[in-house]
């Protein structure tokens, strides 16, 4: 028999107590014990009196109230109630400020303390802090919601899937494919791809690699659609997924393929452009090389386009180019290939080992068909072309050796008048290296103004009187000498420097006829030969308008000399022009008349004053009976239109007495005096008195 005593008994006690006391200050739970009377707290842990800002012994003996503030009492004093009424527990939740300024939840439990006769006779409470929990699962909500939003935000399709199945997509995946989400859900995700690239896409799923690709998804039609897909591994909810965003790529492939159409080809007339046809012409070559095949290649230059688009508008050039183009491409065979190579160049590349009678042929007719009328916008329009031709491998072995060699010989067609085509000769090559040496020396002389004018003097048939004279450039050549017209007008005429130069011409005429005008000497125009170019050129009437301000001269005292050829061109253009230079006081003259094809009812119209009897008619005069019609026509149709006349070349007294006898009133040649410098003529008319 154990005999226990008191003493012993409260030692025991306070052990256990303490034991109990330690372990209640070391779960991570605030326990209190409140008894029914008062609701006052009869035991607290550590956990629960700092909760509250207490020790475990000044919280004991207040109240519930005192302890958690009275609207928090107010606030829980049902769930209270609800368990000392019904015997059992219960549990909610509440939040609590923190010392921090920040808020913490937790989770109360209520458990009823019952006596020996089942009455409530207190209340134990258990309390545990889910701050971390609850701001978990609002981490949790928010990165759900935020997926959500960008999910359904997002204009590229987005795909999950888990082990290779579908667990999710978004709206534009859904429309891009045509499926709905419930059709997707649950089944492979490669049953989505094209099927020549599920291998690919199977690897990468496989691989787990974070990488982008493109590669091709199904239609629920079959069609198949060009994508890029952009791989992603992530965590959600506790399970590793794979995000994919497919990115529809039909939009980027076809501005892709419009890049590359618009680099290879010209807008305006959707051919090739000069790109695209060398490219053509480095693989051509090669394989005709392997072949022993002949090609063709013909440069196309319309002649005068400028002036269709100085006088009509670059809307109604473009319209004409379009033409050209068409017109072009449809003389030839599907075989061959066109370019627009620039401007109102155009190349065409022969293929198939054409005989040259063959080339020549197609040359021919596409002479034809590009200077055919055009109508557009109500106006009838005629341009000629001039073709050069270079034939592989005869006269070159690359894209640029043909094209260069095909340009000059198209130069060579336009030096023989035009609307003409010409084949590449080495002889070519050889001129045109010199004319280029000759073009950089014309442009030096330009720039030391190394020119000066010769004046032949112009007399009256019937009484000898000086009616005019005629200014004839001559470059004084540093190696050469005095060098004549025909050694470099046509290269100047070629390279465009005619402008310089015929400005230049106009302005020292003009001063020299202003300066014998002054002295007393003559008061009769002074001829200047214009080129085509300045004739064409925007602004020509009021540059001739300025310089005559700038020499202090009217127009009556200057003459311009126009070739029938220049007349020929833009009716509409030629007229307006010889009207406004009328309007100055300007004369105007038709140069080597006879040699071109001018009509009378296209001189009737303009506002010419002379027509000037072209040398080779005049040189035979007056023994050979073709001269003598032609030269008595040109004098009779000029009388019948009110125009005087002049002869070129007079150089003997007979040829001077026939014209006379003819009714041609002026005479320009050797009989009446040679070409002169200004001194020499000044020098001339002192004599005459």
């Amino acid at each position: 028999m154990n005999i226990h005593h008191p003493a012993e008994e409260i030692v025991a006690l306070r052990a256990e107590v303490a034991q109990f006391r330690l372990l209640a200050n070391n779960v991570p739970v605030a326990i209190a014990y409140y008894e029914r009377q008062g609701y006052t707290c009869r035991f607290a842990n550590l956990g629960y009196a700092a909760m509250f800002g207490r020790d475990e012994q000044s919280i004991l003996g207040l109240t519930f109230a005192q302890i958690i503030g009275e609207s928090a009492a107010q606030l829980i004093q049902p769930q209270v109630d609800a368990v000392l009424q019904q015997r059992r527990g219960a549990s909610y939740e509440r939040q609590l400020p923190d010392p921090d300024g920040g808020t913490r939840h937790i989770e109360v439990h209520l458990l009823p303390h019952l006596d020996e006769g089942h009455e409530p006779v207190g209340a134990f409470v258990l309390i545990s802090d889910i701050t971390r929990h609850r701001r978990a699962e609002a981490a949790l909500r928010d990165s759900e919601e935020r997926l959500a939003k960008f999910m359904h935000a997002s204009a590229e399709g987005i795909v999950f899937h888990k082990d290779g199945l579908i667990t999710d997509a978004n709206p534009p995946l859904l429309a891009l494919v045509g499926h709905t989400l419930e059709a997707m859900r649950g089944q492979p995700a490669l049953d989505f791809v094209a099927p020549d690239q599920r291998e690919r896409v199977a690897a990468v799923m496989t691989s787990g690699a974070e990488t982008s690709y493109e590669t091709a998804v199904l239609h629920r039609d079959g069609t198949r659609l060009p994508v890029e897909f952009i791989v992603r591994t992530m965590q959600h909810q506790g399970e590793r997924l794979r995000m994919t965003i497919v990115r529809d790529l039909r939009d980027h492939i076809a501005a892709r393929a419009r890049i590359h159409y618009l680099a290879h080809h010209d807008a305006l007339t959707g051919l090739p452009n000069r790109t695209a046809f060398i490219e053509h012409m480095e693989v051509q070559l090669p394989a005709a090389r392997a072949a022993g095949a002949r090609l063709a290649l013909l440069f196309i230059d319309l002649d005068h386009f400028k002036r269709v688009n100085d006088s009509l508008g670059h809307l109604v050039g473009d319209a004409l180019l379009q033409t050209v183009a068409q017109r072009i491409t449809g003389t030839l065979r599907s075989g061959d290939l066109v370019s627009r190579f620039g401007g109102d160049e155009f190349l065409v590349l022969l293929t198939g080992g054409m005989p040259m009678a063959a080339v020549q042929e197609v040359a021919h007719k596409l002479l034809a068909a590009v200077g055919a009328p055009v109508e557009v916008e109500g106006e009838s329009i005629s341009v000629t072309p001039s073709i050069g031709v270079a034939v592989f491998p005869r006269d070159g072995d690359t894209p640029d050796e043909l094209i260069k060699h095909a340009d000059t010989a198209m130069y060579h067609a336009k030096a023989r008048g035009r609307a003409a085509c010409a084949f590449f000769e080495p002889a070519m090559a050889e001129a045109a290296y010199t004319e280029l040496a000759l073009e950089s020396q014309l442009t030096q002389a330009i720039r030391d103004q190394a020119f000066v004018l010769h004046y032949q003097p112009q007399l009256s048939a019937q009484d000898g009187s000086l009616v005019g004279f005629e200014a004839l450039i001559r470059w004084a050549h540093p190696d050469l000498g005095l060098l004549e017209p025909d050694a470099f007008i046509p290269v100047a005429e070629t390279r465009r420097l005619m402008l310089p130069i015929g400005d230049w011409v106009l302005r020292e005429a003009l001063r020299q006829a202003g300066a014998w005008r002054d002295a007393g000497l003559a008061r009769v125009p002074v001829a200047v030969n214009l080129s085509g170019l300045q004739f064409e050129a925007d602004g020509f009437v009021d540059l001739v308008a300025r310089r005559l301000s700038e020499a202090g001269l009217p127009g009556e005292a200057l003459e311009l000399e126009l070739t029938e050829r220049m007349l020929m061109d833009d009716l509409a253009v030629v007229r307006q022009a010889l009207q406004r230079l009328r309007a100055l006081g300007v004369h105007v003259s038709v140069d080597d008349f006879g040699t071109g094809y001018t009509s009378l009812g296209r001189l009737k119209d303009l506002a010419v004053d002379r027509l000037k009897i072209d040398r080779s008619f005049v040189h035979d005069l007056p023994h050979d009976h073709g001269s003598t019609a032609i030269a008595r026509a040109i004098i009779q149709m000029a009388h019948s239109l009110g125009l005087r006349t002049v002869a070129e070349g007079v150089e003997t007294e007979a040829q001077r007495d026939w014209l006379r006898a003819q009714g041609c009133e002026e005479l320009q040649g050797y009989f009446v005096a040679r070409p002169m410098p200004a001194d020499e003529l000044e020098a001339w008319l002192r004599a005459r008195g």
